[in-house]
Protein backbone atom coordinates (compact mmCIF):
# COMPACT_ATOMS: atom_id res chain seq x y z
CA UNK A 1 0.00 0.00 0.00
CA UNK A 2 2.84 2.36 0.83
CA UNK A 3 4.60 1.66 -2.48
CA UNK A 4 1.47 2.32 -4.51
CA UNK A 5 0.86 5.58 -2.66
CA UNK A 6 4.46 6.65 -3.33
CA UNK A 7 4.12 5.91 -7.07
CA UNK A 8 0.91 7.96 -7.18
CA UNK A 9 2.42 10.77 -5.13
CA UNK A 10 5.54 11.39 -7.24
CA UNK A 11 3.79 12.65 -10.42
CA UNK A 12 1.34 14.67 -8.30
CA UNK A 13 4.15 16.44 -6.45
CA UNK A 14 6.00 17.09 -9.71
CA UNK A 15 2.87 18.54 -11.33
CA UNK A 16 2.20 20.84 -8.37
CA UNK A 17 5.81 22.03 -8.41
CA UNK A 18 5.68 22.82 -12.14
CA UNK A 19 2.39 24.68 -11.79
CA UNK A 20 3.75 26.70 -8.87
CA UNK A 21 6.78 27.76 -10.92
CA UNK A 22 4.60 28.73 -13.90
CA UNK A 23 2.26 30.84 -11.73
CA UNK A 24 5.26 32.46 -10.05
CA UNK A 25 6.69 33.44 -13.44
CA UNK A 26 3.36 34.95 -14.49
CA UNK A 27 3.19 36.94 -11.23
CA UNK A 28 6.78 38.15 -11.65
CA UNK A 29 6.01 39.25 -15.21
CA UNK A 30 3.26 41.52 -13.83
CA UNK A 31 5.09 42.70 -10.72
CA UNK A 32 8.25 43.75 -12.59
CA UNK A 33 6.43 46.03 -15.05
CA UNK A 34 3.53 47.44 -13.01
CA UNK A 35 3.96 51.22 -12.47
CA UNK A 36 3.91 52.70 -8.94
CA UNK A 37 0.58 54.51 -9.43
CA UNK A 38 -1.35 51.82 -11.24
CA UNK A 39 -5.13 51.76 -11.20
CA UNK A 40 -6.57 49.21 -8.73
CA UNK A 41 -8.78 47.56 -11.37
CA UNK A 42 -5.74 46.87 -13.56
CA UNK A 43 -4.06 45.11 -10.63
CA UNK A 44 -7.17 43.01 -9.97
CA UNK A 45 -7.48 42.04 -13.63
CA UNK A 46 -3.80 41.13 -13.79
CA UNK A 47 -4.12 39.01 -10.64
CA UNK A 48 -7.14 37.22 -12.13
CA UNK A 49 -5.12 36.52 -15.28
CA UNK A 50 -2.32 34.97 -13.18
CA UNK A 51 -4.83 32.79 -11.34
CA UNK A 52 -6.29 31.65 -14.67
CA UNK A 53 -2.94 30.00 -15.41
CA UNK A 54 -3.76 27.39 -12.75
CA UNK A 55 -6.73 26.02 -14.72
CA UNK A 56 -5.20 26.26 -18.20
CA UNK A 57 -4.65 22.47 -18.45
CA UNK A 58 -8.25 21.57 -17.65
CA UNK A 59 -10.02 24.57 -19.24
CA UNK A 60 -7.56 26.13 -21.72
CA UNK A 61 -10.12 28.20 -23.65
CA UNK A 62 -11.71 29.61 -20.49
CA UNK A 63 -8.23 30.41 -19.17
CA UNK A 64 -7.49 32.44 -22.32
CA UNK A 65 -10.78 34.32 -21.97
CA UNK A 66 -10.19 35.00 -18.27
CA UNK A 67 -6.66 36.30 -18.86
CA UNK A 68 -7.55 38.57 -21.78
CA UNK A 69 -8.85 41.52 -19.65
CA UNK A 70 -5.73 41.37 -17.48
CA UNK A 71 -3.56 41.60 -20.59
CA UNK A 72 -5.67 44.31 -22.25
CA UNK A 73 -6.11 46.63 -19.25
CA UNK A 74 -3.21 45.32 -17.17
CA UNK A 75 0.21 43.72 -17.60
CA UNK A 76 -0.49 39.96 -17.71
CA UNK A 77 1.18 39.30 -21.07
CA UNK A 78 3.04 36.11 -20.05
CA UNK A 79 -0.09 34.64 -18.46
CA UNK A 80 -2.04 35.11 -21.69
CA UNK A 81 0.78 33.56 -23.73
CA UNK A 82 0.96 30.53 -21.43
CA UNK A 83 -2.78 29.97 -21.64
CA UNK A 84 -2.78 30.35 -25.43
CA UNK A 85 0.09 27.89 -25.78
CA UNK A 86 -1.79 25.30 -23.74
CA UNK A 87 -4.91 25.90 -25.84
CA UNK A 88 -2.95 25.25 -29.05
CA UNK A 89 -1.40 22.12 -27.52
CA UNK A 90 -4.76 20.66 -26.54
CA UNK A 91 -6.98 21.88 -29.40
CA UNK A 92 -4.41 22.25 -32.20
CA UNK A 93 -6.00 24.22 -35.09
CA UNK A 94 -9.48 24.28 -33.54
CA UNK A 95 -11.66 27.39 -33.85
CA UNK A 96 -11.03 28.09 -30.16
CA UNK A 97 -7.32 28.43 -30.93
CA UNK A 98 -8.00 31.03 -33.61
CA UNK A 99 -10.33 32.97 -31.29
CA UNK A 100 -7.71 32.90 -28.55
CA UNK A 101 -5.02 34.06 -30.98
CA UNK A 102 -7.23 36.96 -32.06
CA UNK A 103 -7.81 38.01 -28.45
CA UNK A 104 -4.13 37.90 -27.54
CA UNK A 105 -3.18 39.81 -30.70
CA UNK A 106 -5.82 42.46 -29.99
CA UNK A 107 -4.70 42.85 -26.38
CA UNK A 108 -1.11 43.42 -27.53
CA UNK A 109 -1.95 45.65 -30.50
CA UNK A 110 -4.59 47.90 -28.88
CA UNK A 111 -3.32 49.95 -25.94
CA UNK A 112 -5.32 50.91 -22.88
CA UNK A 113 -6.62 53.53 -22.34
CA UNK A 114 -7.95 53.95 -25.85
CA UNK A 115 -7.09 57.66 -25.86
CA UNK A 116 -3.39 56.80 -25.81
CA UNK A 117 -3.93 54.27 -28.60
CA UNK A 118 -5.55 56.88 -30.83
CA UNK A 119 -2.61 59.25 -30.34
CA UNK A 120 0.02 56.77 -31.57
CA UNK A 121 1.77 57.31 -34.89
CA UNK A 122 1.44 54.85 -37.77
CA UNK A 123 4.97 53.59 -37.12
CA UNK A 124 4.01 52.70 -33.55
CA UNK A 125 0.87 50.94 -34.82
CA UNK A 126 2.96 48.88 -37.23
CA UNK A 127 5.43 48.02 -34.47
CA UNK A 128 2.61 47.02 -32.11
CA UNK A 129 1.12 44.86 -34.88
CA UNK A 130 4.43 43.05 -35.35
CA UNK A 131 4.72 42.49 -31.62
CA UNK A 132 1.11 41.29 -31.53
CA UNK A 133 1.80 38.69 -34.22
CA UNK A 134 4.85 37.47 -32.31
CA UNK A 135 3.07 37.39 -28.94
CA UNK A 136 0.13 35.44 -30.39
CA UNK A 137 2.03 33.36 -32.93
CA UNK A 138 4.91 32.10 -30.81
CA UNK A 139 2.82 30.22 -28.18
CA UNK A 140 0.61 28.79 -30.93
CA UNK A 141 3.65 27.52 -32.85
CA UNK A 142 5.14 25.95 -29.73
CA UNK A 143 1.78 24.46 -28.72
CA UNK A 144 1.20 22.97 -32.17
CA UNK A 145 4.70 21.48 -32.12
CA UNK A 146 4.19 19.92 -28.68
CA UNK A 147 0.76 18.59 -29.63
CA UNK A 148 2.04 17.11 -32.89
CA UNK A 149 4.93 15.47 -31.07
CA UNK A 150 2.56 13.94 -28.51
CA UNK A 151 0.29 12.68 -31.29
CA UNK A 152 3.23 11.14 -33.17
CA UNK A 153 4.48 9.49 -29.98
CA UNK A 154 1.03 8.00 -29.36
CA UNK A 155 0.83 6.69 -32.92
CA UNK A 156 4.33 5.20 -32.69
CA UNK A 157 3.39 3.48 -29.44
CA UNK A 158 0.24 2.09 -31.04
CA UNK A 159 2.26 0.97 -34.06
CA UNK A 160 4.73 -0.83 -31.78
CA UNK A 161 1.83 -2.57 -30.02
CA UNK A 162 0.36 -3.57 -33.39
CA UNK A 163 3.68 -5.01 -34.49
CA UNK A 164 3.99 -6.95 -31.24
CA UNK A 165 0.48 -8.33 -31.72
CA UNK A 166 1.28 -9.24 -35.32
CA UNK A 167 4.45 -11.05 -34.26
CA UNK A 168 2.56 -12.95 -31.57
CA UNK A 169 -0.21 -13.90 -34.01
CA UNK A 170 2.35 -15.03 -36.58
CA UNK A 171 4.22 -17.10 -34.00
CA UNK A 172 0.93 -18.63 -32.82
CA UNK A 173 0.04 -19.47 -36.41
CA UNK A 174 3.41 -21.16 -36.92
CA UNK A 175 2.95 -23.18 -33.75
CA UNK A 176 -0.60 -24.15 -34.72
CA UNK A 177 0.53 -25.24 -38.18
CA UNK A 178 3.35 -27.28 -36.68
CA UNK A 179 0.98 -28.89 -34.18
CA UNK A 180 -1.44 -29.80 -36.97
CA UNK A 181 1.24 -31.27 -39.20
CA UNK A 182 2.83 -33.24 -36.38
CA UNK A 183 -0.54 -34.51 -35.11
CA UNK A 184 -1.43 -35.68 -38.61
CA UNK A 185 1.87 -37.52 -38.97
CA UNK A 186 1.43 -39.19 -35.58
CA UNK A 187 -2.12 -40.28 -36.32
CA UNK A 188 -1.10 -41.64 -39.71
CA UNK A 189 1.47 -43.82 -37.97
CA UNK A 190 -0.94 -44.89 -35.22
CA UNK A 191 -3.62 -45.67 -37.80
CA UNK A 192 -1.23 -47.98 -39.62
CA UNK A 193 -0.31 -49.77 -36.41
CA UNK A 194 -3.94 -50.17 -35.32
CA UNK A 195 -4.75 -51.57 -38.77
CA UNK A 196 -2.11 -54.22 -38.20
CA UNK A 197 -3.61 -54.97 -34.77
CA UNK A 198 -7.06 -55.37 -36.32
CA UNK A 199 -5.67 -57.70 -38.97
CA UNK A 200 -3.88 -59.81 -36.36
CA UNK A 201 -7.04 -59.92 -34.24
CA UNK A 202 -9.01 -61.06 -37.28
CA UNK A 203 -6.50 -63.82 -37.96
CA UNK A 204 -6.65 -64.90 -34.31
CA UNK A 205 -10.44 -64.91 -34.44
CA UNK A 206 -10.39 -67.15 -37.51
CA UNK A 207 -8.03 -69.60 -35.83
CA UNK A 208 -9.80 -69.70 -32.45
CA UNK A 209 -12.84 -71.98 -32.52
CA UNK A 210 -14.46 -71.17 -29.20
CA UNK A 211 -13.81 -70.19 -25.60
CA UNK A 212 -12.11 -67.16 -24.04
CA UNK A 213 -9.58 -66.84 -26.87
CA UNK A 214 -12.35 -66.32 -29.43
CA UNK A 215 -14.13 -63.72 -27.29
CA UNK A 216 -10.88 -61.87 -26.63
CA UNK A 217 -10.04 -61.80 -30.33
CA UNK A 218 -13.51 -60.44 -31.14
CA UNK A 219 -13.21 -57.67 -28.53
CA UNK A 220 -9.73 -56.71 -29.74
CA UNK A 221 -10.89 -56.53 -33.33
CA UNK A 222 -13.98 -54.48 -32.49
CA UNK A 223 -12.03 -51.99 -30.38
CA UNK A 224 -9.25 -51.63 -32.94
CA UNK A 225 -11.74 -51.18 -35.78
CA UNK A 226 -13.66 -48.51 -33.85
CA UNK A 227 -10.43 -46.72 -32.89
CA UNK A 228 -9.23 -46.86 -36.49
CA UNK A 229 -12.45 -45.23 -37.71
CA UNK A 230 -12.10 -42.43 -35.16
CA UNK A 231 -8.47 -41.87 -36.08
CA UNK A 232 -9.25 -41.77 -39.79
CA UNK A 233 -12.01 -39.24 -39.11
CA UNK A 234 -9.58 -37.08 -37.15
CA UNK A 235 -6.93 -37.35 -39.87
CA UNK A 236 -9.45 -36.29 -42.52
CA UNK A 237 -10.32 -33.23 -40.44
CA UNK A 238 -6.65 -32.34 -40.04
CA UNK A 239 -5.97 -32.78 -43.75
CA UNK A 240 -8.92 -30.57 -44.68
CA UNK A 241 -7.09 -27.63 -43.08
CA UNK A 242 -3.89 -28.10 -45.05
CA UNK A 243 -3.24 -28.49 -48.74
CA UNK A 244 -0.12 -30.58 -48.25
CA UNK A 245 -1.25 -34.21 -48.48
CA UNK A 246 1.89 -35.61 -50.08
CA UNK A 247 4.31 -38.07 -48.52
CA UNK A 248 6.33 -36.81 -45.57
CA UNK A 249 10.05 -36.46 -46.36
CA UNK A 250 12.32 -38.04 -43.79
CA UNK A 251 15.96 -38.46 -42.98
CA UNK A 252 16.40 -40.71 -46.01
CA UNK A 253 15.82 -37.71 -48.31
CA UNK A 254 18.61 -35.60 -46.80
CA UNK A 255 21.02 -36.41 -49.63
CA UNK A 256 18.61 -35.01 -52.21
CA UNK A 257 17.92 -31.97 -50.01
CA UNK A 258 21.63 -31.21 -49.65
CA UNK A 259 22.31 -31.58 -53.38
CA UNK A 260 19.58 -29.06 -54.23
CA UNK A 261 20.20 -26.55 -51.43
CA UNK A 262 22.94 -24.42 -53.11
CA UNK A 263 24.83 -24.49 -49.80
CA UNK A 264 28.24 -26.18 -49.30
CA UNK A 265 27.57 -28.93 -46.74
CA UNK A 266 29.70 -31.30 -44.70
CA UNK A 267 27.39 -34.11 -43.54
CA UNK A 268 28.27 -36.63 -40.83
CA UNK A 269 25.78 -39.38 -39.90
CA UNK A 270 26.70 -41.84 -37.15
CA UNK A 271 25.10 -44.68 -35.20
CA UNK A 272 21.62 -44.40 -36.65
CA UNK A 273 19.23 -47.27 -35.85
CA UNK A 274 17.85 -49.36 -38.67
CA UNK A 275 14.46 -47.70 -38.36
CA UNK A 276 13.43 -44.33 -36.99
CA UNK A 277 9.97 -43.26 -35.81
CA UNK A 278 8.37 -41.45 -38.72
CA UNK A 279 7.71 -38.29 -36.68
CA UNK A 280 11.37 -38.15 -35.59
CA UNK A 281 12.58 -38.74 -39.14
CA UNK A 282 10.32 -35.96 -40.44
CA UNK A 283 11.47 -33.63 -37.65
CA UNK A 284 15.12 -34.29 -38.52
CA UNK A 285 14.45 -33.50 -42.17
CA UNK A 286 12.59 -30.30 -41.31
CA UNK A 287 15.39 -29.19 -38.99
CA UNK A 288 18.08 -29.59 -41.65
CA UNK A 289 15.85 -28.03 -44.30
CA UNK A 290 15.14 -24.91 -42.24
CA UNK A 291 18.79 -24.49 -41.26
CA UNK A 292 20.01 -24.76 -44.86
CA UNK A 293 17.37 -22.26 -45.95
CA UNK A 294 18.57 -19.78 -43.32
CA UNK A 295 22.21 -20.28 -44.32
CA UNK A 296 21.37 -19.66 -47.96
CA UNK A 297 19.37 -16.51 -47.16
CA UNK A 298 21.38 -14.91 -44.37
CA UNK A 299 24.94 -16.29 -44.65
CA UNK A 300 25.59 -16.56 -48.41
CA UNK A 301 28.72 -18.50 -49.29
CA UNK A 302 29.11 -20.01 -45.82
CA UNK A 303 29.67 -23.74 -45.35
CA UNK A 304 27.20 -25.68 -43.22
CA UNK A 305 28.39 -28.57 -41.06
CA UNK A 306 25.68 -31.12 -40.21
CA UNK A 307 26.18 -33.83 -37.59
CA UNK A 308 23.48 -36.44 -36.96
CA UNK A 309 23.87 -39.31 -34.54
CA UNK A 310 21.77 -41.40 -32.18
CA UNK A 311 22.83 -41.86 -28.57
CA UNK A 312 21.12 -42.54 -25.25
CA UNK A 313 17.76 -43.19 -26.87
CA UNK A 314 17.62 -39.89 -28.76
CA UNK A 315 18.51 -38.47 -32.16
CA UNK A 316 20.87 -35.49 -31.93
CA UNK A 317 21.15 -33.01 -34.78
CA UNK A 318 23.64 -30.15 -34.91
CA UNK A 319 23.86 -27.69 -37.79
CA UNK A 320 26.59 -25.08 -37.70
CA UNK A 321 27.58 -22.50 -40.28
CA UNK A 322 30.44 -20.02 -40.51
CA UNK A 323 29.99 -16.31 -41.10
CA UNK A 324 28.85 -15.07 -44.50
CA UNK A 325 31.54 -15.02 -47.20
CA UNK A 326 29.89 -12.20 -49.14
CA UNK A 327 27.52 -9.35 -48.44
CA UNK A 328 24.16 -10.35 -47.07
CA UNK A 329 21.90 -10.08 -44.08
CA UNK A 330 23.24 -11.27 -40.74
CA UNK A 331 22.00 -14.70 -39.66
CA UNK A 332 19.05 -14.13 -37.30
CA UNK A 333 18.95 -15.25 -33.70
CA UNK A 334 15.66 -17.01 -34.29
CA UNK A 335 12.70 -16.49 -36.60
CA UNK A 336 9.32 -17.99 -37.24
CA UNK A 337 10.81 -21.07 -38.92
CA UNK A 338 12.97 -21.71 -35.90
CA UNK A 339 9.95 -21.08 -33.69
CA UNK A 340 8.13 -23.89 -35.45
CA UNK A 341 11.09 -26.23 -35.02
CA UNK A 342 11.27 -25.43 -31.31
CA UNK A 343 7.56 -26.17 -30.95
CA UNK A 344 7.94 -29.46 -32.82
CA UNK A 345 10.85 -30.50 -30.59
CA UNK A 346 8.83 -29.65 -27.49
CA UNK A 347 5.85 -31.69 -28.67
CA UNK A 348 8.14 -34.65 -29.30
CA UNK A 349 9.55 -34.36 -25.78
CA UNK A 350 12.91 -33.13 -27.03
CA UNK A 351 14.90 -29.92 -26.90
CA UNK A 352 15.88 -27.17 -29.31
CA UNK A 353 18.43 -24.39 -28.88
CA UNK A 354 20.27 -21.83 -30.99
CA UNK A 355 23.47 -19.92 -30.33
CA UNK A 356 26.19 -17.94 -32.04
CA UNK A 357 29.70 -19.24 -32.67
CA UNK A 358 33.02 -17.62 -31.86
CA UNK A 359 33.78 -16.93 -35.52
CA UNK A 360 30.50 -15.08 -36.08
CA UNK A 361 28.50 -18.03 -37.35
CA UNK A 362 25.39 -19.71 -36.04
CA UNK A 363 24.61 -23.07 -34.42
CA UNK A 364 21.38 -25.03 -34.07
CA UNK A 365 21.05 -28.07 -31.82
CA UNK A 366 17.99 -30.31 -31.72
CA UNK A 367 17.37 -33.50 -29.76
CA UNK A 368 14.45 -35.83 -30.48
CA UNK A 369 13.73 -38.84 -28.21
CA UNK A 370 13.27 -42.10 -30.08
CA UNK A 371 10.88 -43.73 -27.62
CA UNK A 372 8.61 -40.94 -26.30
CA UNK A 373 5.09 -39.96 -27.21
CA UNK A 374 4.01 -36.60 -28.49
CA UNK A 375 2.98 -34.10 -25.83
CA UNK A 376 -0.72 -33.30 -25.76
CA UNK A 377 -0.26 -29.75 -24.51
Amino acid sequence: MTGAFAVFRKPLVATIAVEAVVVLLAVLDVWLVVPPKAQPYSLYLSAAACLAVVVRRRFPFLAVLAAAPGFFAGWAQLASMLNLGMLATRRQLHWQTWVGAGLVFTCRFVRWPLQEFSELSWREHVLDGIYGVLVAGMPIAIGLLIGARAEISAKLAELAKSRDRERRFHADAVRAEERTRLAREMHDVVSHQITLIAMQAGALQAQAKEGPALETAQVIRQLSTRTLEELRSLVSVLRSGSGDDGPRPGIGELDHLIRTSDVPVQLTVEQLPDTLPSQVSAAAYRTVQECLTNVHKHAPGATATIRIHAASGALDIEVENARACRAGEAFPSGGHGLTGLAERARLLGGSFETSGTEDGGFRVRARYPLDRRVSSD
